[in-house]
């Protein structure tokens, strides 16, 4: 799938961050970086049918769980063109955005990593997994001190610097419901990345972070919001 090429091109995009550079190149990143992201994401839809059979691994080159390269410059003072890194995103089946529920994966020359969580969640979904931390805890640590979940994920994400409005500051889980994300990473070598393996990897991991996904899930079910963590 991937390798030391699909990585080279990303390196060189970095450095040629232009519309006439990458026009030039589209052949190159269709078969070192489109082609192999689109074949991985074929061969994580059996394991994630086995272990988390709401969330979809989408094939299509649009539109699907291979996210665009062209980066969104609207509102951005960096008015580079494209992203220099291959995310992918296994949304649950309502997801609409990326701030569902989802599992990610990260490649870039200067980082590799799995994802599992809500990133940035809607106003609603945040107060609502706030709500179920706060009122059931031991459960949450049930889920977040899991053995076969910290053997490979730590939580990560931007929090509040205070408790939010009615929430004491002493309750036992307040780190947690300080939390704006609802999300964890599991780190991936280049190594790892570019070995045969990788779908196998991928599915060893994120099927270790699912219980942290059937928690936030929860939330928005519960909520009846309509929105796609259910």
């Amino acid at each position: 799938m991937f390798s030391q090429a699909t990585f080279d091109f990303l390196d060189e995009l970095a450095a040629n961050n232009e519309r006439s550079w990458f026009a030039a190149n589209r052949e190159r990143y269709e078969s070192l970086v489109r082609t192999p992201a689109l074949a991985f994401i074929t061969a994580m839809e059996p394991g994630l049918r086995r272990f988390a059979p709401h969330f979809r691994a989408d094939p299509r080159p649009t539109c699907g769980s291979l996210m665009r390269i062209h980066r969104d410059t609207r509102f951005s003072r960096d008015k580079r063109p494209y992203k220099t890194n291959i995310g992918i995103q296994f949304r649950h089946e309502l997801g609409k955005d990326v701030h569902a529920a989802a599992f990610y994966v990260h490649l870039a020359s200067d980082g590799c990593f799995f994802g599992a969580g809500c990133w940035h969640p809607h106003p609603v979904v945040l107060a609502d997994i706030r709500a179920r931390i706060a009122d059931q805890p031991q459960r949450w640590f049930a889920v977040r001190d899991d053995p076969r979940f910290t053997a490979h994920w730590a939580l990560a994400g931007d929090s509040l610097s205070r408790p939010p409005r009615g929430y004491a500051p002493d309750h036992p889980a307040i780190d947690d419901i300080r939390r704006k994300d609802f999300i964890a990473l599991a780190p991936l070598s280049l190594a790892e990345a570019t070995a045969d393996g990788l779908a196998d990897l991928a599915a060893q991991r994120l099927a270790a972070a699912m219980p942290l996904l059937d928690f936030l899930c929860e939330q928005a079910d519960d909520a009846g919001n309509g929105n796609p963590n259910a």
